[in-house]
């Protein structure tokens, strides 16, 4: 086995440690039930041609259903026998509560979402929910290729008639996924490349993360959100390259027929509401929910905990630091990031300290703690550079993950040694502090 494997595992598991998908990528399950969820709104021509390569899968046709999701259309579409037709109202925009309705009713095991101007080739929906058929967690992405369908029938095989007609694939989205290893090396930031149009999933998976938001209600960005919630409670993420479909029209970024900066903006400026991960959030603006927390336990003096919060919160301007109690006569009890009493955040770190310390401006907490952004650590376990325990971080997805499979071995545990930061003595020197001429033998 790698290193990176935990001792004890093996690929009859119902999880892989971080984002190893690739570990049971050998595996052939027996066919899932499988609920396609297709999204529409007054496109007849082109939900027909998906539902026409739907029914020409190669995927088990008692163990499919078809379920379409209707976002309010001025005609309901016509749908053939068999295909399970829901309906909302027309609200605008709401493709995020369709695919939750669509959800609703779904009966398979595996949810897979398309959008009706997104076809499917005959062994899309067989090569897309594998993962999901063997980890609980494995949240998969196909290949969205680009065509100029007009004037082709509908029930044309799409995978014929296509490739003559293609247009350009987005190349950023190309590059990451060579460059990830189809999202093998996935991080903080790789639910960008989850894209709703073709995705699948679980169903109890889903169930647990929770639909898609439906306060999105303009075009983009509620997969993301949702894409990001899943990675955070602990997915699998994969891009499925052999599960193509194509889409009707150019990409995005290509079309002529939207204010590219307003649409981008208005995304943008959502997202950073919900995602607070470097990156995505914003850059001084406290988020909704702390990205880190810091807890400190235990009573300490008054110059100890003056001294410990505020070389943290300078070290990470935009944490949440908890403590046991706030000490009555310092500026700690105005400052909305600093809290008192048991945690109540769900923060994506926690880093909980073992012992009041001091961060000082050279240190390398910061590169420490940036390591429970990747795919494959959920815990840091952080020392001085004497060697000294002074804290344990721990990310969300960690967490999620011991409390579904009670065991903590899916994600890594990392020890590493920061420099500039030390243990406190109980009367670190304050004013050598805050006049920033301090050295280190002041508060140690």
């Amino acid at each position: 086995m790698s290193a990176d494997v935990p001792d004890g595992w093996n690929d009859r598991m119902p999880w892989v440690p971080g984002n190893r998908w690739d570990l049971v990528s050998h595996l052939d399950p027996e066919p899932p039930r499988v609920s396609v969820i297709v999204t529409h709104f007054a496109q007849p021509r082109e939900l027909a041609r998906t539902l026409a390569a739907l029914s020409r899968q190669d995927h088990p046709a008692d163990r499919l259903q078809i379920v379409v999701a209707d976002d309010g259309s001025p005609e309901s579409p016509v749908v053939p026998d068999g295909v399970r037709l829901v309906r909302q109202e027309d609200r605008g925009f709401r493709a995020a509560a369709a695919r939750n309705l669509g959800a609703s009713v779904a009966t398979g095991d595996v949810l897979c979402f398309l959008d009706a101007d997104t076809t499917p080739e005959p062994g899309y929906v067989r090569s897309i929910t594998r993962l999901p058929a063997l980890l609980r967690e494995a949240v998969t992405v196909g290949r969205r290729r680009h065509a100029d369908l007009a004037g082709v029938p509908v029930d044309a095989p799409i995978a014929e008639v296509a490739p003559s007609l293609e247009l350009p694939e987005p190349a950023w989205l190309q590059d990451t996924y060579a460059d990830s290893g189809d999202l093998l090396h996935a991080d903080d930031r790789s639910y960008r490349y989850v894209i709703s149009a073709v995705l699948a999933c679980s169903r109890a998976f889903f169930d647990e993360v929770g639909g898609f938001d439906e306060t999105f209600s303009a075009y983009g960005g509620e997969d993301w959100e949702w894409a990001h919630r899943a990675w955070q409670a602990g997915a699998v993420l994969a891009h499925v390259p052999d599960a193509v479909a194509w889409h009707d029209g150019p990409d995005w970024a290509g079309r002529d027929d939207r204010d590219r900066a307003a649409e981008g903006n208005r995304q943008s400026l959502q997202l950073a509401q919900l995602i607070p991960v470097d990156g995505s959030a914003g850059r001084g603006l406290l988020p909704r929910t702390p990205d880190l927390e810091v807890r400190i336990p235990g009573e300490l003096t008054l110059a100890a905990a003056f001294v410990c919060v505020d070389s943290i919160l300078a070290a990470f301007p935009r944490a949440t630091v908890t403590l046991d109690a706030i000490p009555p006569g310092t500026a700690l009890g105005t400052d909305p990031r600093v809290r008192e009493g048991g945690s109540s955040h769900d923060a994506r770190v926690t880093l909980e300290l073992d012992v009041p310390v001091v961060v000082m401006q050279d240190s390398s907490l910061p590169a420490a703690l940036a390591l429970l952004g990747e795919g494959d650590v959920g815990t840091v376990q952080v020392t001085t550079s004497e060697g000294v325990r002074i804290g344990r971080a721990q990310n969300r997805r960690a967490r999620r993950r011991a409390r579904r499979w009670s065991d903590e071995g899916g994600l890594a545990t990392r020890t590493v040694a920061v420099e500039g930061v030390h243990v406190l003595r109980p009367e670190p020197h304050v004013e050598a502090w805050v006049g920033g001429w301090g050295a280190p033998e002041r508060f140690v």
